[in-house]
């Protein structure tokens, strides 16, 4: 098994495949309802707002067919040579009145869509602030199995699915609602019959509606999973374009994506050509309406049991009273939607975390640094050990190297001694304390870290070295950069310190950034030392003047030296020769030399002529 394979440190748990997330719609709902408590009594002003503007818009309908009545009346009035003709003054007076009307109605509307934008937008922070709260809670096995694409997905697409749902379709539900209800109460107060009439729709609307959520839940959480699974293939072809280009990988990765691609666009295509069915169903359910009340109408007025002007209302109520089931049956698609994307939200809240269970942690401001192995086993699987009954112990100051073919579990070792991994069996102890004695944060404090593959933010260079102890002053940045021989490069760059390392990290050299993380590990002053092929990326020249830092820097530490150059590890204190998980030599360089053995076929192999 290869030790270099899964995180920024190599070793790893397999990648997962797609995982079945449960189809709790009601819980998923229950619980993101959970986050708008915090704002109940802003939640409750946009209720009330939004049920008035609905209200003030509802009522305007049955004024307007006052005026509608009244003119008929007029102009039958003048034909029959009863009246005048049409009233002018009560005309505008009903204008005024519904000029008001739908004024008051479109302030309260905006009132409570600004109020509800805001909460929606705070909500989403909260969400993306407990995602990245969390992802700093979470062990380092989770992100070893699982694509960074998936997660970003989570933050980025999945979230915004939330807020645009709280930010559209709350309000959407409360003024629809609000409408069926006034419409009805409006409706029944103009005829009873027609109403009963008009209410004849909601059963076949009701079936129709039910039928197309049913059909379309399951295709928008295979939309939100399929989502993820391409943004994190883009993710991982982007940060890794260069080899991909190599290796000429681009048809194998085009061919991946478009596999990826066919099954987003097959159930995003699904998904939106059911929910967009609800219209169009719910449109021509509407007009059948139409026509019926039409019908029934004249003939009530022709009977006088309703006036003129109470068909042309009732008839603007049935579109009021179509329109927001449909809306309703367009929301609740939404909703099906919204729940596909906080269940994968919540699912990654309800990770598993690393734990803290230490009752009386221990003080390490007193420790010396001793550390011992005692029967270590380990397996990223518990049926496949790769660690197998590991023991050794390192004195305080002590340089210790570990060399091994790939695959060794030299890299593992490091992850079990910072408790990235705890051991299936036995311990490790640090000043003969066992290490789950510590909290996690403290143990952690004890080690400086430089790792073959670089890790740099974008931001400065004074600022990525800084990283090491945040509360360094510019002067113990600079002098360590000097230590690191940082500073022998960083003034031939634009900008010298305050130089921004891009977010590709591509405008300064391999080398050079394994010099700033050297440089942040002088910085941090660390007790225990991790170098995992600090100096692989390196020029010899400069490997030899950051080899001479590093043995000052490592004077009086206790250090770990995992190196494939086995030149580099000459004068380390001892040696421990690693194959399979097993310890099979350990020793000074020239006691392993003598030997012939198994480090003796590592060194040589390295110094080879291979002749033609």
């Amino acid at each position: 098994m290869s030790a270099r394979r899964g995180g920024p440190m190599g070793g790893g748990p397999g990648m997962k495949g797609p995982v079945e997330k449960a189809k709790d719609f009601k819980g998923t709902m229950k619980r993101l309802m959970q986050y708008l408590k915090v704002y109940k009594w802003s939640f409750i002003t946009v209720i009330v707002f939004a049920m008035a503007s609905a209200t003030f818009s509802i009522v305007g309908p049955k004024i307007l067919g006052k005026a509608t009545t009244k003119i008929f009346e007029g102009i039958i009035g003048k034909i029959m040579g009863k009246t005048e003709g049409i009233d002018f003054a009560y005309i505008s007076n009903i204008i005024l009145i519904l000029s008001g009307l739908y004024i008051l109605s479109a302030i309260f509307g905006y009132i409570q869509g600004w109020i509800m934008s805001g909460i929606s937008m705070k909500v989403s922070y909260n969400l993306r602030k407990e995602i990245m709260e969390k992802i700093h809670r979470m062990p380092l096995k989770y992100f070893d199995g699982t694509n960074h694409g998936e997660v970003l997905s989570r933050i980025t697409n999945d979230v915004d699915t939330v807020s645009r749902t709280l930010n559209q379709s709350i309000s959407q539900l409360i003024i629809s609602s609000t409408m069926i209800i006034g419409v009805i109460v409006m409706m029944l107060s103009i005829s009873w019959m027609m109403t009963l009439i008009a209410l004849f729709i909601l059963p076949l609307s009701g079936f129709l509606m039910m039928t197309v959520i049913k059909h379309s839940q399951k295709f928008f959480k295979k939309r939100q999973e399929y989502l993820g699974h391409v943004n994190g293939h883009v993710e991982e072809m982007y940060g890794g374009h260069t080899i991909v280009r190599v290796f000429n990988g681009e048809e194998k990765s085009i061919k991946k994506f478009e596999n990826l691609s066919d099954q987003l666009y097959d159930s995003d295509w699904k998904s939106q050509f059911l929910s967009s069915m609800m219209m169009p169903i719910m449109n021509f359910i509407g007009n059948l309406g139409y026509v019926v009340v039409a019908v029934v109408g004249g003939w009530f007025a022709a009977k006088r049991l309703i006036e003129v002007g109470d068909i042309q209302a009732f008839i603007q109520y049935m579109r009021s009273f179509t329109q927001p089931i449909a809306q309703l049956a367009n929301i609740s698609n939404i909703f099906q939607q919204t729940a596909a994307a906080a269940e994968r939200v919540f699912e990654f809240l309800d990770e598993e975390e690393e734990i803290e269970d230490v009752e009386n942690p221990v003080d390490v401001s007193q420790i010396k640094g001793k550390v011992e192995f005692r029967n270590v086993r380990f397996g990223y699987n518990p049926d496949k050990i790769i660690i197998k009954n590991f023991s050794e112990i390192i004195q305080p100051g002590q340089t210790i190297a570990i060399v091994g073919p790939t695959g060794a579990g030299k890299t593992t070792l490091v992850k079990l001694l910072m408790r990235f991994y705890d051991v299936n069996d036995g311990a490790i102890l640090i000043d003969d304390i066992d290490i789950r004695k510590f909290k996690r944060n403290d143990l952690r404090s004890l080690f400086g870290m430089v790792l073959q593959d670089t890790w740099l933010s974008n931001t400065t260079i004074m600022e990525n070295i800084r990283y090491g102890r945040l509360d360094a002053t510019d002067e113990e940045v600079i002098e360590a950069a000097k230590m690191a021989h940082v500073d022998s490069f960083v003034h031939a760059l634009p900008g010298g310190y305050n130089m921004v390392i891009n977010e590709e990290i591509n405008n300064i050299s391999q080398g050079e950034k394994q010099l700033i993380t050297i440089a942040r590990a002088f910085l941090a002053n660390p007790k225990i030392l991790i170098l995992d092929e600090a100096t692989s990326s390196v020029d010899t020249r400069t490997e030899l003047k950051v080899q001479q830092a590093m043995e000052k820097l490592m004077k009086g530490r206790t250090s770990f030296v995992i190196a494939h150059r086995l030149s580099t590890i000459k004068n380390a204190d001892l040696i421990i020769v690693m194959n399979e998980g097993d310890v099979v030599e350990q020793g000074t360089h020239e006691e392993l030399l003598k030997k012939n053995g198994f480090y003796a076929n590592l060194y040589n192999s390295q110094f080879e002529v291979v002749e033609n």
